[in-house]
């Protein structure tokens, strides 16, 4: 559905932009948990921000070591501030695995996807495979299977899009 907003030249600017805008919208977590998460205080019981950013780092760090691209790591971090602003953060290393292997099954070709057991390994974690894919589900269940979100990465697309037409144009 992202592909068809951005698809060359399909329809006007401000159209393909409100109906990026409008699937960004359903796309997003809910600001009071990002608001509990921003205020908490690390008493090691509620997700802090702190928390967060090295999770996101761990994303980061798994993205370059497999190769993937920049949509997938943009996708991974989205899943995963939406599951955290909806649920507490208990078994965080497992979560951000997860978020990161929904992404990757999302926006790499399945040729690329790594074997669970490889990404437990690799990324050090002490859980089973049964865990991590027993999160995906909870995952799944709580983001009613919505993983196709829109990222900042498909606005900065859209719009280099746009301005590249415009030069092109000229």
């Amino acid at each position: 559905m992202i592909d068809q907003v951005t698809g060359a030249g399909a329809l006007p600017f401000a159209v393909q932009l409100k109906a990026l805008l409008d699937q960004e919208a359903r796309y997003q977590p809910k600001l009071s948990g990002l608001r509990i998460i921003e205020s908490a205080q690390d008493n090691g019981l509620r997700m802090t921000v702190k928390l967060r950013d090295f999770q996101v780092r761990e994303l980061l760090s798994l993205t370059r070591f497999f190769g993937f691209s920049s949509e997938t790591f943009s996708l991974a971090v989205n899943l995963l501030d939406r599951f955290l602003a909806v649920m507490k953060p208990k078994h965080l290393a497992c979560v951000g695995l997860c978020c990161f292997y929904i992404a990757v099954k999302t926006s790499e070709e399945e040729k690329s996807v790594p074997l669970a057991s490889d990404l437990i390994r690799i990324s050090q974690n002490r859980f089973t495979v049964h865990d991590m894919m027993r999160m995906e589900k909870i995952i799944l269940e709580k983001l009613y299977w919505k993983v196709k979100a829109p990222t900042a990465l498909h606005f900065l697309r859209f719009f280099h899009s746009q301005i590249q037409q415009q030069m092109d144009a000229e």
